[in-house]
């Protein structure tokens, strides 16, 4: 068998007919989804959800062998749903269904080829850049069958990136595509480690193994490594506010036993669901929802490989395959809105979710009105599994991210790592003390001074501001001091997109040298506003935040740009345009004290000609 396959402008408000849940458009009525109800499948509420949560970690662990290989069984003994393990498409129309079975075979394969034709061992690291195409997943389950720890990079990464990722994780192998092939050549001789580059394309390039080819070598017999539970599994370089990349490691029980809590409770999935995450292979995120939490549960993955994130491409996948339960990135769901959705019937979409960044209330309001279904918002990092989120069955909080998950004691600590009282803004942490969350990762790999530098007396500290409401509730805080006003970026947004000329708005900190910074918003006007005049369209768009909320947090400065930037999963980089921001008013800075300098090098030389027992040289 061939494994490689060739593989706003949202409904006015004034159309909208509430009493009969109707839209008028194009001079047809069509029928909206009514409010849908969506209970929990499995556990019966939040309280009692943590409550009987308990995971016994065992002292071997391997996620191919105990759950996977587990599945597989019941697919033969008929005790499994129909559906595929992996459902791969593309814009082209081609589709790969792999049952449990059939990702069995073919990673056993894949499994051999690592061990017999690269000589790799337990241990040895394998860097992978693949995009969303089906050899991406058996990469993953190969490598946890050979006990080879998994390096994810996403294709976004630059030669200098690659080159040093490859230089401090020491890896020995290099799987890629055509595309990024010329990329790690010209950084290969560089990094001494690799001994073996395998390549997914139908042609052959000179140095790199062909991976389709080589599987076609091999056996199909593999037995899969006997891994300790707390034996390194996989590596994903993360970056931090200062410094290089940090390679967070974690265990094969971590991210292989920790995810349950995503895919049988946030996720609340089980084998009769299709599951579509949108997410780069390159992220944690892409191993959390593609690969782990719905294996766990038995659920089928569901992939569109799309070059990039397409509204129409998506709205169209939604409603011609069955779907039911759907995560994206909030900016994805700020896109969505902005189509026309009453295109599209969403007949088996149940569940719907977000993590990576807060979402915008109107956003969800959009959603909710279209499709009748909540968006369930999550916040983890790649160092844990999901800290915490909205489940199925709570009241939603718009702003919120929701309750603490089950396995995790989040609080707010001050800067002694006191928890403070709810209502205070601290620092959110995770209790690793008496007992350590099994969920969490193992290290910053070869630096212990980074990894020391998370905790706080009892506390993993996650690095972000939060405070905790009187009902267990946490809301993310990114704060602007201007002037001595606290000022929340999340706030500025959501106040700019309830106007109808902004699609969507970043909002962030800038210097200032009165108010120490400012709040500026970059804003991605809608298509009937782009013709208007910007000061003017400044102006209304200051006093329209200074209506709708506290008139101090409106934006002092306003720039129109033709878009974001985003990461490949549609995340707002509001990272770059921070630094941007700051980056020009260092350089300012810096080209101000050089002026100076030159004029009173100037003046000392006149001072001295002229008063040289005074001023010498």
């Amino acid at each position: 068998m061939t494994l490689y396959v060739r593989r706003k402008s949202f409904f006015n408000h004034c159309l909208k007919i509430s009493k009969k849940n109707e839209v008028h458009e194009g001079g047809r009525w069509l029928q909206m989804c009514r409010s849908k109800t969506s209970a929990p499948k499995n556990f019966c509420d939040y309280e009692s959800m943590r409550r009987t949560y308990n995971i016994r970690v065992p002292q071997r662990f391997n996620f191919a062998k105990d759950v996977l290989e587990q599945w597989e069984t019941k697919e033969k003994n008929g005790q499994r749903s129909s559906l595929p393990a992996l459902w791969w498409v593309n814009d082209s129309g081609v589709e790969v269904r792999w049952s449990f079975e059939e990702l069995g075979f073919h990673s056993r394969r894949l499994a051999n080829v690592l061990h017999q034709e690269c000589s790799l061992e337990r241990g040895d690291r394998v860097f992978l850049i693949l995009p969303r195409v089906p050899e991406w997943w058996l990469v993953n389950v190969a490598c946890l069958r050979t006990g080879t720890v998994l390096i994810p990079g996403t294709s976004q990464l630059t030669a200098r990136d690659i080159c040093h990722r490859l230089q401090a994780s020491g890896a020995k192998c290099v799987i890629t595509d055509e595309t990024l092939a010329p990329l790690l050549d010209t950084v290969a001789s560089d990094c001494p480690s690799i001994s073996t580059k395998l390549l997914l394309s139908h042609r052959a390039m000179h140095g790199w193994g062909n991976l389709t080819e080589l599987m076609g070598k091999v056996s199909d017999d593999h037995v899969c490594m006997d891994t300790r539970s707390d034996e390194a599994m996989t590596i994903f370089f993360t970056s931090g506010t200062t410094g290089s990349p940090k390679m967070t490691q974690h265990s094969h029980c971590s991210y292989g036993l920790g995810l349950t809590v995503n895919g049988r409770y946030w996720l609340d999935l089980t084998e009769q669901d299709v599951f579509w995450n949108t997410s780069d292979t390159g992220w944690a995120k892409s191993a959390w929802s593609s690969v782990f939490a719905p294996w766990i549960q038995g659920a089928c993955v569901f992939v569109h490989h799309m070059p990039r994130f397409d509204t129409s491409t998506v709205l169209k996948t939604l409603s011609s395959y069955p779907i039911t339960t759907f995560c994206t990135a909030p900016t994805a769901y700020r896109m969505l809105v902005q189509d026309d959705i009453s295109r599209f019937m969403f007949k088996a979409l149940e569940h719907c979710l977000c993590a990576g960044e807060p979402i915008n209330p109107e956003v969800m309001w959009k959603w909710k009105e279209l499709t009748g279904l909540d968006i369930y918002e999550g916040y983890g990092q790649t160092e844990t599994v999901l800290i915490a989120g909205t489940f199925k069955g709570m009241k939603i909080k718009p702003g919120s991210f929701g309750k603490a998950s089950p396995g995790y004691d989040v609080q707010v600590v001050d800067e002694d790592g006191s928890v403070l009282p709810r209502g205070q803004e601290g620092d959110l942490g995770i209790r690793v003390k008496p007992d350590r969350p099994f969920s969490l990762f193992t290290e910053y790999t070869g630096e212990p001074e980074r990894t020391a530098e998370c905790f706080r007396g009892d506390f993993y500290l996650t690095g972000d501001r939060g405070m905790m409401d009187d009902e267990g509730y946490l809301w993310y805080l990114d704060v602007i001091l201007s002037a001595g006003y606290r000022i929340g970026p999340f706030e500025v947004e959501n106040a700019l997109i309830e106007h109808p000329a902004v699609a969507e708005s970043a909002v962030v900190s800038s210097p200032d040298p009165v108010r120490g910074e400012v709040v500026k918003a970059f804003v991605v006007l809608t298509a009937d506003y782009k013709s208007r005049d910007h000061k003017e369209l400044i102006q209304e768009l200051q006093t329209h935040v200074k209506t709708v909320t506290a008139p101090y947090k409106y934006p002092r400065k306003i720039e129109f740009v033709d878009h974001l930037p985003k990461t490949v999963s549609e995340k707002i980089r509001r990272v770059e345009l921070r630094k941007k921001e700051w980056g020009q008013h260092q350089q300012t800075n810096l080209e101000m004290r050089k002026l100076i300098s030159v004029q009173i090098t100037f003046h000392l030389v006149i001072y001295s000609t002229t008063f040289p027992d005074v001023f010498p040289l």
